[in-house]
């Protein structure tokens, strides 16, 4: 059976599909785009978002040391952009960026190299690092920084991943960033979030798996197959010369956005320095687009990168992945795993580019 052109409206005899089922290139997943209740790109900026404001006078975040947290891991100055210190002797208003421990950390000292037995379960000690990125500005989120402390970040989460990769108990690192309440983040101020854990999370596992297959069974990656049609149609909200962003043929919410290495790169952490400038640029502009066209949405975003484990994972390809909160799953998504998006990706990028 011939598979339609999806560009073509697809109708039998007068009778115009409700929906479509969009089926992941990666992991064989089903997403339902429900075309028969489709809203427009601007009813989603109209939706009814609830400002999440915090007083300076009550942000930990502020002057962290003062409110109880170790020194720096790592930290960025204003006037030499960047210092690694155990201690500093310098006035908190001087600091651009700075990485602490988190205070109430998820992970912590343990011993990674045993596995314990209760019953038909196992376990393990809780062996990990849980660190805490902090932007200078307690009201500009990502989206409205320059672009050079855009960068800035990016080069924080490098030199964190760079320095806990090489640790016995750290085989996947996940870096994320929460914006908004309705998105989990509990301090206004922004600020993103690293975990070393000793596991392969299962989304992580699921799309090494998807890559693989694809890789053994096509003798090419994946993502670059998708990166190369989505560079010719109607998805692509924005490229550079090292990176794409794009709405995904497949999003697991409305308004989701991707980026991309434009070439196949398996590591995130082996950005050179001009790449990073280039990341840089395209997370920018995918925040603030989002920014603009959904009046400051809540969102996550995180960085999907092949593990430190030592194994070879040049099937992969590394990329960003972005959230926003448009949709609250019910019983259907929970009972199923299946989203249901009232938007096409075509109208999300199409909407996206008009935005200057």
């Amino acid at each position: 059976m011939q598979i339609p052109d999806f560009r073509k409206k697809r109708t039998r005899k007068g009778f115009k599909n409700v929906s479509e089922l969009r089926k992941d290139l990666v992991s064989g997943e089903w997403v339902i785009i429900a075309t028969g209740r489709a809203k427009r790109p601007k009813a989603y900026a109209k939706a009814k978002r609830k400002k999440f404001n915090q007083p300076i006078s009550k942000c930990p975040f502020e002057d962290p040391q003062a409110s109880g947290n170790g020194e720096p891991l790592l930290i960025y100055y204003e006037e030499d952009k960047k210092k690694k210190v155990k201690r500093s002797n310098k006035k908190v208003k001087e600091w651009s960026l700075q990485v602490i421990q988190n205070k109430y950390p998820a992970l912590g000292p343990g011993d990674c190299s045993k596995i314990y037995k209760e019953g038909p379960y196992e376990l393990m000690d809780g062996a990990g690092f849980h660190e805490v990125i902090i932007t200078r500005d307690h009201e500009k989120h990502i989206a409205l920084l320059p672009l050079d402390k855009v960068e800035e970040v990016v080069r924080a989460y490098q030199e964190r991943y760079l320095f806990l990769k090489e640790h016995k108990c750290v085989n996947y690192i996940s870096i994320f960033h929460n914006h908004g309440r309705e998105a989990g983040a509990s301090i206004a101020h922004p600020h993103s979030q690293l975990i070393a854990i000793p596991v392969l999370p299962s989304d992580i596992k699921r799309s090494l798996q998807g890559a693989k297959k694809y890789y053994k069974d096509h003798k090419r990656c994946v993502h670059c197959t998708m990166l190369k049609w989505e560079r010719e149609e109607r998805r692509c909200v924005f490229q550079n010369e090292y990176f794409i962003v794009y709405a995904p043929f497949v999003p697991r919410t409305a308004f989701e956005l991707r980026i991309y290495p434009r070439e196949h790169k398996s590591n995130f952490e082996e950005m050179t320095d001009k790449e990073r400038r280039y990341l840089a640029e395209a997370l920018k502009e995918a925040l603030r687009r989002l920014y603009k066209g959904l009046k400051d949405p809540a969102y996550n975003f995180f960085i999907h990168t092949a593990p430190c484990d030592g194994k070879d994972y040049s099937y992969y390809h590394w990329h960003v992945e972005i959230w926003p909160k448009t949709a609250i799953w019910a019983g259907f998504e929970l009972g199923t795993g299946i989203e249901i998006s009232t938007i096409e990706p075509e109208e999300v990028a199409k909407f996206l580019r008009k935005i200057k």
